[in-house]
């Protein structure tokens, strides 16, 4: 199971700029939010369980150090903060980009998958958009040293 960082702070980052000359979390266009989330997901007959580490409108972040290739599609399955009411969320997602596991990552950069959401139906966008919404609103309020929202 890949180490959990605790101590990163939830933050928006809204990116702009040139889409077509960045790669990876760089092409990200929607604000997102660090949260701290338990999923399981469903790779064909695979089935594995790791943590949401960020959340926008369009998809998530998904630390591991054995991320599926890109194209993949995925069964995810998490379930929204306490916070939130607690609902299951079932969704589809296809993976975009994969930071892979790199000992001393002079960047930083932790490992695991973009997931973008797919086939979301209009009450599963506007579910995704409460939630994000939620972790935004409560970051604002946020006095608790900046772990993230969720399992911590």
């Amino acid at each position: 199971m890949p180490k959990r960082v605790k101590d990163r702070r939830r933050s928006l980052t809204p990116v702009a700029g040139d889409l077509e000359n960045r790669k990876g979390a760089d092409r990200r266009t929607n604000e997102r939010v660090l949260v701290d989330i338990e999923v399981d997901y469903k790779a064909d007959d695979t089935f594995l369980f790791a943590y949401i580490t960020d959340i926008s409108a369009m998809g998530i972040f998904v630390q591991t150090n054995n991320p599926e290739p890109e194209g993949t599609r995925l069964n995810l399955c998490f379930r929204m903060p306490k916070e939130l009411g607690g609902q299951l969320m079932e969704l589809e997602g296809v993976v975009t980009w994969v930071n892979h596991h790199r000992p001393n990552d002079p960047q930083g950069r932790n490992p695991g998958m973009g997931i973008q959401f797919a086939d979301l139906t209009s009450q599963q966008r506007e579910e995704v958009m409460r939630m994000v919404r939620t972790f935004a609103y409560l970051d604002d309020e946020d006095e608790d040293g900046g772990k993230p929202i969720g399992n911590s």
